[in-house]
Parts: structure tokens; sequence; C-alpha cells
């Protein structure tokens, strides 16, 4: 019945109008309010929702000029849903190509005069057939009635670019005439078919025989012009039709023959059809694979690209242009980065500069809309990958230009973004906190004006108080604060946001990319340099010379631009007045040594910082200004290389060369006027790079870095066995050891030398009495220095014996003894408890590792055998460190925690990677927690300040999953370690890589053993020493006692001549060190003896029999002789043990001691 029949092709939407404001006095009824429309009516009435607007449109498109056979870009005025419709065709023809690889032709005409155009393709043609359902030959369904469609499977993955249903069918829709005419060698029947007025009449099909091989389709229809507010076709439109024909040509490739108005189209392959666009410069094609082909070249500044879906022109491209354009733009963006470290080049930079091509084959594509413009669907859908080889993206980068052109964009707006904060000449600059600036600064007479610029508030008060003697009319003062940005290797965004920087430019009128020949645009014709005499010192001088070479290397060639004022860092004030200063330490150094054992009468001061000298001392440098004040001058370009070379990233290698040739006593000669920047650079600069490295790498001997060893030093001198607050010991270690930073960064070594968490030392040589940290925040959750309590390790004296004390170089600052130079344990600490430091051209990294098995390496050593190797060893750890890889430079470690299943949906961590810590890890498993596609459902923690344990649910689906990944690597539980970075100061001071752990081992066992047959020596001296003391005391108090020696009533001298004819042997105490006494100052070390080889005029000096006059005369009896003759004995036995025992043996006794106490 008919009425029952389904009838799909007739079916239509509800167009919901809501009702619109009503004209004056008028009212709609409810059917003029509220209509129903066919589909086909609602296409006619709303064109815009189907195939676009059908209004007039000017747009700068591409289009192909026939004459010249190229594309130009030119201002385009057409409408956009006649556009669609003659695509809609010409497209239906392409997706034939895929449905049949035999299709070969492609035919074109567009003829404007007839109103007319027509698209021919062969290969299979649509089927001749009536379809069951519909009661219809399927020519008439797929091209006259709406919804239909061959695409509609999406289960079918399909290449093709018609997908909705609706396609061929808007063509007809708007058109006057629509012919569709197709030859179906299969059932050898052709087909012919009429459709008009819009596709509301449809005349009859006319079916005819055709060839077996006779296969193809053509679609011919005459736009209906008055639909789009036109008469005819109009240029720019043929124009744009045109090159979708020629855009066919370059998408289906050399397998398919284009002609348009029956001229073959002169493109046969995708690379020909990108060469039509104008050239910009060397463009690079690759063919990705079967779906893929791309081209690449550079863009004049903004990002462009032509690609194709499916034949289909993405105009304003899409998900597929962005898999190719981030591609490159990442890769181009890292080798640009790399190139200039300030660059900060971002990919969208990089995509402003690429010209893309992309023709591409995506399955079932999904655009933002109808007519197609912009392809929406994910990378993930696409069917196949586009993933660019390697060596294409190396020879994009190499050979295209577009680094160049990147860098020198980057450089641009660096120097944009600088011009922010320029300064200009003007008498009146405000805003600036701290600023005292000059009165004449920015006026006529500004090129007299200097600019004193403090190393921090106090130093300015000192140049307050010199303002007094020169006036405040020429002269500024400025503090600032720290150390200055070391702005070659800073990005344009950390210049700019520098507020030291951006008010010294303001202060001074300094304009970026100015290149000054003199002072005249500026507020300040000087700038002189204030700070300390230390290293430190020097560094913000040469951050200073840094940031105006950087910038403005003509001001340094002008004569007196820069300056420094020198402030002495010792003074020697004799009592009758006299006063010597010295500006550098050597020089003090040469002097004190030049008075010999001259030295009483002088005091001493030490000038550490500007804030020592008083406001007096202060008028009297600018009195004496001159002297003071040193001009820096450019002599030629080996001055700015120097400058270079000591602060670029560049010239990492030269640095190290330029440190490794340092010559211990180097400094600057302070006399000369004039200091040449490669001088100031080589000289003293130098200097303060050297204490950085040897405040950052530890020493190979003690693996101590200097604030380390002098809070080891001040434990030893202070005997250190009673316990002290952190607090008061940093003000010990800072008063007894002459340590010149702050304390907080010294009460934090403390710290670090007490924590005995996992993941800190193997053996703490502090010991941390209190809350020192935990492995839960790494030991960030201290207690504060106030409150914690900490003393000398009970393991620590038999690391480091007594008896090594006095072989110990021994160094002094401030005059006073201080630590020295490294100290010699018993075995290498830098192994035991590691080492993690980045200094001047170096960095260094030491895992710990076992001291058992260093121990039982050193006794292979000592009996001539051959080392086991060692792998890294962290006392407390549960996981695995299990070596992964070796290389000459050194071998790499994978550190694995412990995750153990509890049951299907349950796992347990019990260990982390060495320093990631607990609270860390909590907050990682709770970033996973928190994500909406969560692969755990929550977790439990029962960590204590000791141990890990982390119990984590989850889904026995996603514990499937996990497991397959990987559980380690899904829960990250595995870090690396490496030993390709053990750099480490030698004993002679320099610096020197290991590769091994053995390397470090054996240069260790060499000096050690060496030191053991000193300090045996030096024992058997002592012990020597002591033997002829008592042999002396004994015949004194027997002769004393038999009346042989009177010592009543005796004049001294005669007493010393006495003992020395009865052959008494003269020993006297160690004479005071020159530097303690010209110090003032008396060390707190024991006094040591020496045998007298000469005396005075009578050979005997007042001092050289003290050790028995000085006997207590209750002393001078038998008994006494008796115990002193014991006490010989036991000497003697001391000396023979002594002496039998070998340096080898010492060490084995002193390895055998420290092994107890590790097993306590």
């Amino acid at each position: 019945m008919a009425g029952a029949k389904k009838l799909p092709l007739t079916t239509s939407n509800n167009a919901n109008m809501g009702p619109t404001a009503a004209a004056a006095g008028s009212k709609k009824t409810i059917e003029e309010m509220y209509q129903k429309k066919s589909q086909l009516e609602h296409i006619l009435l709303r064109p815009d929702t189907y195939i676009g607007s059908i209004e007039k449109h000017t747009q700068m498109l591409w289009v192909y000029d026939e004459e010249a056979k190229t594309m130009v870009q030119r201002s385009i005025s057409y409408v956009p849903g006649l556009y669609k419709i003659f695509d809609e065709i010409l497209v239906n023809a392409a997706d034939n190509k895929q449905r049949d690889p035999k299709m070969d032709s492609l035919k074109v005409v567009i003829d404007p005069e007839q109103n007319l155009i027509s698209v021919y393709n062969n290969g299979d043609g649509v089927p001749v057939e009536i379809h069951q359902e519909e009661g219809v030959y399927v020519p008439e369904m797929i091209f006259g009635h709406l919804l239909t469609s061959s695409n509609y499977d999406d289960n079918v993955k399909k290449t093709t670019g018609g997908r909705n249903g609706y396609g061929a069918k808007l063509t007809n829709i708007f058109s006057t005439e629509f012919v569709i005419e197709t030859a179906d060698g299969k059932r050898q029947k052709k087909y012919k078919q009429v459709f008009s007025s819009n596709m509301g009449k449809k005349g009859e099909p006319t079916i005819a025989k055709c060839k077996e091989n006779d296969n193809w389709t053509k679609v011919s229809f005459k736009p209906d012009l008055a639909k789009f507010s036109m008469t005819h076709l109009e240029d720019d439109v043929v124009s744009l039709m045109k090159k979708r024909v020629v855009d066919m040509a370059g998408c289906l490739g050399k397998s398919v023959k284009v002609e348009l108005n029956g001229r073959r189209v002169p493109v046969k392959t995708f690379e020909e059809y990108v060469d039509l666009y104008p050239k910009s410069g060397a463009r690079f094609h690759e063919k990705v694979n079967d779906r893929w082909e791309i081209c690449v070249c550079v863009s004049e500044g903004q990002f462009q690209q032509v690609s194709f879906v499916n034949a289909i022109s993405t105009i304003k491209g899409g998900t597929h242009v962005d898999c190719v354009a981030n591609q490159i733009a990442n890769h181009v963006m890292a080798v640009v980065n790399k190139k200039n470290k300030n660059a900060n080049i971002k990919a969208h930079n990089v995509k402003n500069h690429l010209w893309v091509f992309v023709n591409a084959l995506i399955d079932n594509p999904a655009f933002d809309s109808q007519t197609k413009e912009t392809l929406t669907l994910r990378q993930s859908s696409f069917g196949s990958k586009c993933e660019l080889r390697e060596e294409f993206m190396k020879k994009v980068t190499a050979k295209s230009g577009i680094v160049e052109n990147l860098l020198s964009w980057a450089n641009f707006k660096q120097s944009k973004d600088l011009k922010k904060t320029d300064g200009t000449k003007t008498q009146d600059v405000r805003g600036i906190v701290k600023l005292e600036d000059a009165n004449l600064a920015g006026g006529r007479n500004s090129d007299q004006c200097t600019l004193i610029l403090t190393e921090g508030d106090s130093a300015k008060a000192l140049a307050m108080a010199g303002l007094s003697v020169v006036g405040r009319d020429r002269y500024g003062v400025f503090p600032l604060r720290g150390k200055l940005l070391n702005v070659r290797e800073a990005s344009s965004n950390q210049v700019t946001n520098n507020s030291e920087i951006g008010n010294i430019k303001k202060i001074l009128g300094l304009k970026q990319g100015v290149e000054y020949d003199n002072v005249k645009a500026l507020r300040y014709g000087h700038l002189m340099i204030m700070t300390d005499q230390d290293h430190d010192g020097s560094h913000i001088k040469g951050l200073l010379i840094n940031f105006i070479h950087s910038f403005w290397p003509s001001l340094l060639k002008i004569p007196s631009f820069l300056v420094e004022f020198i402030t002495p860092i010792v003074k020697a004030t004799h009592k009758n007045g006299k006063a010597l200063a010295f500006y550098t330490m050597p020089e003090y150094e040469s002097w004190r040594e030049s008075l010999g054992g001259n030295a009483s009468g002088w005091s001493i001061k030490y000038y550490k910082g500007l804030g020592t000298s008083t406001s007096k001392e202060g008028k009297e440098y600018f009195q004496n200004i001159d002297m003071h004040k040193k001009d820096f001058v450019w002599i030629d370009e080996q001055d700015g290389e120097a400058i270079e070379l000591a602060f670029s990233k560049k010239k990492i290698d030269a640095r190290k060369k330029w440190l490794l040739q340092f010559e211990p006593g180097t400094h600057l000669d302070q006399k000369e006027k004039y200091i040449k920047y490669s001088d100031f650079v080589n000289k003293e600069l130098i200097l303060f790079s050297m204490a950085d490295l040897q405040r950052s790498i530890p020493s190979m001997v003690d693996g101590l870095k200097p604030g380390q060893r002098k809070i080891l030093f001040c434990s030893f001198k202070r005997n250190f066995v009673k316990e002290a607050k952190v607090a008061q010991f940093s003000g010990y270690v800072s008063e007894h050891s002459a340590y010149h930073h702050g304390e907080q960064s010294l009460a934090s070594t403390i710290l670090g030398m007490a924590q005995d968490f996992v993941g800190s030392n193997n053996i703490n040589l502090l010991q941390p009495n209190g809350q020192f940290g935990t492995r839960n925040q790494g030991g960030k959750d201290a207690a504060s220095a106030r409150y914690i309590y900490t003393r000398l390790s009970p393991i620590t004296r038999f690391l480091f014996p007594k008896d090594d004390d006095r072989l110990l170089e021994y160094l002094n600052e401030d005059g006073q003894t201080i630590e020295p130079t490294w100290y010699i344990p018993i075995i290498p600490m830098v192994l035991v408890n590691g080492s993690e430091g980045i200094g001047t051209g170096w960095s260094s990294y030491i895992p710990n590792y076992n001291p058992r098995e260093i121990v039982a390496n050193l006794r292979r050593l000592l009996n001539g055998e051959m080392m086991e190797p060692m792998h890294p060893w962290y006392k407390g750890f549960r996981g695995t460190i299990e070596k992964t890889a070796s290389k000459e430079a050194g071998v790499s470690y994978t550190v694995t925690g412990v995750i153990e299943e509890v049951n299907e949906t349950t796992l347990r961590i019990k260990e982390l990677p060495i320093r990631r810590w607990t609270q860390d890890y909590r907050e990682f498993l709770e970033t996973i927690v928190d994500q909406a596609d969560s692969f755990i459902e929550g977790f439990k923690q029962y960590s204590d300040d000791t141990t890990v344990d982390f119990e984590v649910s989850l889904s026995e689906e996603n514990m499937m999953l996990v497991k397959q990944e990987g559980l380690l690597k899904k829960f990250k539980l595995t870090t690396t370690i490496s030993t390709s970075n053990m750099h480490l100061f030698d004993p002679k001071g320099a610096i020197k890589k290991y590769d091994t752990p053995e390397q470090i081992l054996e240069d260790f066992f060499h000096l050690r053993l060496e030191f053991y047959g000193k300090r045996k020596q030096v024992l058997l001296d002592t012990l020597e020493k002591g033997l002829l003391k008592l042999e002396n005391k004994v015949r004194f108090i027997l002769g004393v006692v038999k009346g042989e020696i009177i010592v009543n009533n005796r004049k001294r001298a005669d007493l010393f001549l006495e003992l020395h004819q009865k052959g008494f042997t003269p020993i006297t105490e160690k004479s005071k060190r020159v530097e303690a006494v010209v110090a003032g100052s008396i060390d707190e070390t024991e006094d040591t003896e020496e045998i007298s080889e000469s005396g005075s005029s009578t050979g005997v000096r007042a001092s050289d029999y003290d050790y028995l006059l000085s006997m207590a005369i209750g002393t001078l009896t038998l008994e006494k002789v008796q115990e002193l003759l014991a006490n010989r004995d036991k000497l003697n036995e001391e000396v023979e043990e002594l002496k039998k025992a070998t340096p080898e043996l010492l060490w084995v006794k002193d390895l055998d001691a420290l092994v107890e106490q590790l097993d306590v």
C-alpha cells in the first residue's frame, strides 16, 4: 500500500523559526509564524546552511594565470555558494579515483557564454539499475534525491571528499538545468537524465546500450545565476574554478590526465603543482608515504599553507597542516634556541616563517562546515601517520634559510623589547629609590659628572662620606643590590624585567642600539665602580663591564668612561704612627716577608669589605681620589675577546683552558694608573673564577669544599665533643676560620654534613642532635639552626686521625692560621659521601659508594692485588642500582624503587629512587588522581620519616594496562645516575676528570701511603725527642740530688753555661711565626719544640734549658728519677714498635679500627 510505504527521500526538517518583531500595528497569524518546509524548500530558503554564503565576497585568493602558467594571489570577488556547487561536482569526479584506481582522465569544460559547466571522468560509472528499496534508478537517486550517499557507512574507512549526502544534489538544486550521463560497462547500459527548475522537474531517464569497456560519468549543469544575484559567470569566479581544475592535476598526479576546455593542464605531479607558486627560496619536497606528500619553503614573515584533503582544497588548513607544520616548527625551534640561548623562539614564531604545501588522503575526514575549508578530524583518526624523516628536517633547517631569518628576527625583537627600558638625557630622573643624583647630571656639563655604582648600601654610605669632600655637583651614587645579571646569557625578557639594569640605563641615559663615540648624549660622562676588594667584588666589576660591552661596546673605547675606585685590603700601622696601605694580598705578603723577624710594633687590620672603612677613612680616600681612581682602557680587540671569554657560554672550552693555565700568585698591579680590560680579566677576574670553582668542586683528597673544611677544622680545634647549637657553632667557625660569607650559608653546610637520611651522607661527620631534615622533603624540613645541636661524630676522628694533623699544610688568612689546603682521611671521603657542584667552566657529580667496599679495595691495593669495580651505594636504600651502559667517559646506572603487587587492584610502593623525596612523590600521585582519565582510583600513605610506604588502588582493567606498560615506568620509579662528570681538584690544586671511582681510589692510595711514611717519621722524631728530654731530665735530677749541680744562689747565665758544658741537650720552643706576631695574634695550637743548633756568642740561649729549670722543686727526687726511667722504657718500646711498623701496617691498623666503628 502506497501510504504505508517508507518514503525516506521526501522527509523534511522542521524549520523552527521564532516570532520576529511585529511590524508596527500588524500581527501575524499562528500559521504565518510557524511554518513547515520541505527539505528542498529549506535549502532554497536558507542556502547558507548548505553551500555557504550567496552574497558576493572579496578575498585575497590564489588563482591560476593561464598565460603566465603560474599561480597569482590577488583580490577576488566571488560568491562562495556558487564556487561550492562547482567544487562538489569536481571533488566527486576526483573521488572516483579512490573507488577505481584505473581512472586516468578528468575533463572539465567551463563555458561562461553558455553558462555551462561540465565535468567528465572515466573509470567505473554509477550502477545503471533500479534501487530495490527506493524503486528508482541509482543515478537518479544519487543526483536527484536528498540525503543519499555511498559514504554513509563510517565503519568503512574511505579516503573520499563527499560524506554527508548533499554534495551533487546541491549543485542540482542551484542549477536551472542539470544533466547526468553515465556509462556502466559492467551492465552495458548508458544512462542520461535531465533535471531542471532547481531539481523541481526531472525528465525521464533515457537508457541506451554501451560497450563493456565503456565506463565514465559526466555531469553538466547551468548554475541558477539569479540565486547568486549574478547575470553571468564573472571572470573572478571562472579564474577560481580553473584554479581548482589545476589543483586536481596536482592532487591526482601523473596517473590522471586532466584537461580544461580541451587543453591538458601542464601539471603532472604535486611537486610540479607547487612550482606554479612564486618562489621565496629553496623548496623541499617529500613523499612521506602513499597518503602524504608535502613541500616546505620559507614564507615572507607570516604562515602560509596550500593544502588538500582527498582533493578538497582546505583553504584555511586544519589538523593535517598542523601535523606537518608542528613537526618542522619544533625541530627548527630547537635548532634556533640552541644557536642563540636567548632567542626564546616558540613554535608559533617558527610557523610565521613557514610556507607548507600538503596533499593528504584522510580516512572519513570531518570538516568545520559543509564548505570544507578547515579539517577538524583528530590526528589519531587520520588512518595514516605523517612522520617526517630527521634527514628531511635537517635539510630544511640547514638549507632553507629559515634559521637565519629567525635568528635575525629574534635579535630585532630583543632589541625592540630592550628599547622599552631606554633612558634619556634629562636633568631630572625620578622614581629610582636610593639614587643620589649629581646636581649637574643631564645638563650642559654632564660629561664632567661621575656616577659611582657601589656594592650595597654600606658601600654607598662610604661613598656619601666621600661626597662631603668632592661635592654633590659632579658626583652621583647608586647602590647595586648584589650581583648584576650576566646579560650575555640572559633572554631579552630577563634583561627587560631586570629593574637594576633598567635603573642604570635611566640614570646614565643609555639607549639600546646606539653607538656612542662620545659621552655628550649621556647623563654622566664617567661610570665609577666601587666594590669590595674581594673575589666577589671583582666579579661585580666584571659583570658591569660585560653589561656595557654586550650592548654598547663603543663606550668602553671612550677614554676614562669606565673607572674603578680601589680601597686598601690591608693596613699596617706602626706604633710610631707610620701607616702603610696594601691593595692586593700578594703585595702585602711580600712586604711581610721582607720584615723577616723584625715585625714588632706593627698592627695589622684587614679590610674585607667597604663597610670596614670608617667615614673618616672614606673622606681620606676621596681627598686623594687620583690615587684611588684607576681608569680602564681599551687597547685592541683582545680586550673584547677577554670579556667574552669570561662571560660567554660559547667560550666554555676556552674558559676551561684559561683556568687550567692559572698560576698561583697571579694578581693585578694596582700601582698602575691605567688597567687594560684584558689584564683585569686575566689577572683579577680569574681569581674570582678560581675561588668560585674551589667553592663548588671538592678536593679528591678529602672530598670537602672549603666551607666544609673550615667546619671540620673548627670541630678539631674546639675538640667538639660536647654538643652546641648549630647557630652558635657557625659563629665559632666564622670567627676562627676567616669565613667571609653569610652565617646562614654556613649553617646549611653544617646541616648538610650532619644529615643521615637515605640519599644524604653514608657517613655523617657531624651528629644530628635534633631535626636536621628527613627524606620526606630531602632536608628542607630541618628545624632552624637556633634550635638544633651538633657535635663531632665519634667516627670522624677514625677517618681523620689526630696524628695526621701536624702533617698538613695550614693556610693563613687575616693573620690567623686557618684550615689546611686539604685533610688526608684514611679513605677517600669524596667516594663515601659523593658530591655535586657547578662552578666556572666545570660542574661535578660523584655518586656515593659503600665505605666497606672502599676499605676492601684499599686492602687489595696494599696487598698488590687488583681492585674490584665499585658501584654506587646509599646507606639505607632498599631499591636497586644497576649498571645500564658503559662509555669511555663513564658508566650510567639505573636507580629503581620498589613496587609490589598486593592483589588484583592494589599496589604497594616501598621505596623511591635516590633523591626522589616522599613529599614530592605524594604530590605526583595527587596530580594523577586529579586527572580526568586517571589510571589510579586513590592511594593511602603509611610512610614515616625513614621509610616509604604508599598503597595505591586501581581497577583490575587499569592494573592490566599499567603492568603491560611497566609498573616502574608508569609510576616513575626509575632515575639514572652517571659517572661521566667526575671532576675534582687533585692534590696540587688542578682540576682533573676521573672516569671511574677506581681511578680516584688509585690516586688517593699513592698520596695517602706517602703520608703514612711522613706520619711514621714525624712520630719517630717526636718520640725520640721525648726520649732525649727524659734522659736529660734524669741526668739533671741525679746531678742535683748528688750535689754535682748547684741550682740555688747562682746567676742564671752561669747555670746555663754549666749545663751547656756538662753536655745537656739544649731544647727550645719553636719561635712564633712572623705573621702571628705581625697580626698581633697568638695561635691557640700547641707549641712545638726544636733542638737548638746554635746560640748567642756564648752558644747558650735563655730558653735552651727551660725544660730542665722549670721543673718543680718537689720533682727533684730519686722517686721522680724512677718514674722518668719507667717512662723512658715505655717510650723506648714505642719507638722500637714504630720502627718495625711499615706505612702499610699503620694504614691497615687504622682501617681495622674504622671498620669496627662502622659496625657499631
